[in-house]
């Protein structure tokens, strides 16, 4: 299959997000890269973006929770490429109510190329990364292909 670039930039744009068990080592990580993350571009999900924006005084594009759609809509920008990046701090332990709204987000990052951090260690890894602050071209399989098949009725 024929792949695509797409273009990040600089300025990152970033999703944080993190289940209810994960909420304070999210927020720690966040705080404890706070000066690396303030240039960047960044969207959160429910109660996580209305803490992050209280401890760090600057603009958080905050979305719904994740129950309530957050993760679907976090799943839309990285599909429409409004998201280059995520980093969702999951609970593996416990069970979740909306986890096929998990995985589904989980999918659309795979299937778009971003880079995912599930946990303090690969977001560690991921921000202090030398790609983190310059252009980095993407590549993405070329979908166009699957669009544009031949679509019979007897699908």
């Amino acid at each position: 299959m024929a792949h695509k670039k797409i273009a990040m930039g600089h300025d990152k744009k970033i999703a944080l997000v993190a289940h209810d068990n994960k909420k304070r080592d999210l927020i720690e990580w966040a705080k404890f890269n706070r000066v690396l993350l303030a240039h960047h571009k960044i969207y959160a999900t429910g109660t996580t973006g209305e803490i992050l924006e209280r401890e760090f005084g600057f603009k958080i594009n905050k979305l719904q929770s994740g129950p309530l759609g957050g993760d679907q809509q976090i799943g839309a920008r990285i599909a429409d490429s409004k998201i280059d990046f995520l980093i969702f701090f999951w609970d593996p332990l416990e069970p979740q109510p909306h986890d096929p709204d998990v995985k589904a987000l989980l999918r659309m990052a795979v299937v778009w190329n971003i880079p995912i951090a599930c946990n303090r260690s690969s977001a560690d890894f991921m921000i202090s990364s030398p790609l983190m602050d310059g252009d980095y071209d993407r590549l993405v399989p070329d979908y166009d292909v699957y669009r544009n098949r031949k679509i019979t009725g007897d699908e």
